[in-house]
């Protein structure tokens, strides 16, 4: 269950982990660099909506986990052989394809999780998925350089060659094909078990009715706001972050690497730990609220401080896991429940649009400005974020809103 995803989470961040060496061996600009990002997102502004479905009525659970995991495979394939053959585009192509795969393996994951287990069981899974998903990217992020290092010592030089070959044996062939592999495997088990137990095949349970939207109350909107104010604060510093760290601090490769991963590495345990306290203590809005203050104090130490870098990436850990914990969550105070389904599609197609469009202009910036000018554009999404939300919850009426329903959810479970 949990190595089928792997290679999806491995994968999506090597960009990030190969940043220099993808922007030297390719003669790339930092704009045309962060498209690689763009492209994972594109797809997945309309397979948010269509993913459920095509594994429900399409597919199946079993044969949509397959498939997903060979477009992940067949992405990275292409990805990898656009670098062989020095043709950016189709490294490009290679990521579009991959993105169509890898968020819909989520969604697959998730409905064999809710098929095999049931109550407490169900939450530690969840919660397993969340770590390991932060474990292959802590893992890519450390250890793909270091392939890099070695390919490069063999052949003897460096370029797109090199690069080419890092990804094709260092990510297709030990985590894609493996995640293939276990996508294969865990199809025949769950053949099995329904044919022993008479069950079911499983599945999403998603309801997608576009025209929920208009219906959707402007709560719903503000908190769809906040999701991509504060991403767009989040990934694209982390696929640029690697150079911050060397040009700004004099961080070696793999000290920078480390310390660029040290969000994914906070997270994997503090998720689960940070979503039992907000489960026990409720209040999610002021634990976003806190979460925005404490993502913009970590912007401003890197920004406007040489203080040592490794205090601001913890606490920007330490807030990205307390804002994934209480702010998906609220979309079910807000919405009924038949509506949850096109909510949450909407939530995460409006989320790839908005990191499609900053990773573009975050390269953008960076190309003309430099870093300092980008971690002012961050800085200035997250205040424009805080005073925003803050103003909501100086109308009574939305806040009262949102505390009751929130009281209600507690009360029905």
């Amino acid at each position: 269950l949990f190595g089928f995803i792997l290679g999806s989470y491995f994968c999506y961040d090597n960009p990030a982990a190969l940043q220099t060496q993808v922007i030297q061996d390719m003669s790339l600009n930092t704009a045309s660099f962060m498209q690689l990002y763009a492209w994972y997102s594109w797809p997945n502004v309309v397979l948010c909506f269509l993913g459920g479905f095509l594994l429900d009525r399409v597919f199946g659970i079993r044969l949509g986990t397959i498939i997903f995991a060979s477009f992940v495979l067949i992405g990275q394939i292409i990805f990898a052989a656009g670098a062989l053959a020095n043709h950016f585009w189709l490294m490009n192509l290679g990521r579009f394809v991959f993105g169509i795969g890898g968020e819909s393996l989520a969604v697959a994951q998730n409905t064999y999780a809710v098929n095999w287990f049931k109550g407490k069981e169900l939450n530690l899974v969840f919660g397993l998925q969340l770590s390991m998903a932060r474990v292959g990217s802590t893992v890519n992020m450390n250890v793909i350089g270091w392939v890099y290092s070695r390919i490069e010592a063999m052949l003897g030089s460096v370029g797109h060659t090199t690069l080419g070959i890092t990804l094709m044996i260092g990510e297709t062939a030990s985590t894609c094909l493996f995640s293939l592999t276990c996508a294969l495997i865990l199809g025949f088990l769950d053949r099995r078990a329904e044919k022993i137990l008479h069950k079911e095949q499983g599945k999403t349970g998603e309801v997608i009715k576009l025209t929920d939207v208009k219906d959707f109350p402007f709560s719903l909107w503000l908190i769809f706001i906040i999701c991509v104010a504060y991403y767009v604060a989040i990934f694209p510093f982390i696929g640029l972050g690697q150079v911050f760290f060397i040009e700004k601090f004099a961080f070696t490769t793999v000290q920078a690497r480390a310390i660029n991963s040290i969000v994914y590495i906070i997270s994997a345990p503090a998720s689960p730990l940070l979503g039992f306290v907000v489960d026990r203590m409720g209040r999610n809005i002021l634990w976003v609220m806190l979460a925005v203050a404490s993502t913009l104090l970590s912007h401003m130490m890197l920004a406007f401080t040489f203080w040592n870098p490794w205090i601001a990436m913890c606490l920007l850990g330490l807030s990205y896991s307390l804002l994934a914990c209480a702010l998906w969550p609220m979309v079910a105070f807000v919405v009924p429940e038949h509506q949850l389904g096109t909510a949450y599609g909407f939530m995460q197609s409006i989320q790839n649009l908005g990191l499609a469009l900053m990773s573009m202009a975050a390269g953008s910036i960076l190309d003309l400005k430099g870093y300092l000018f980008l971690e002012v554009f961050f800085i200035a999404c997250l205040c424009l974020l805080s005073q925003r939300a803050k103003i909501r919850i100086k109308d009574d009426h939305f806040y009262k809103t949102l505390f009751l329903c929130e009281k209600k959810k507690l009360r029905e479970t």
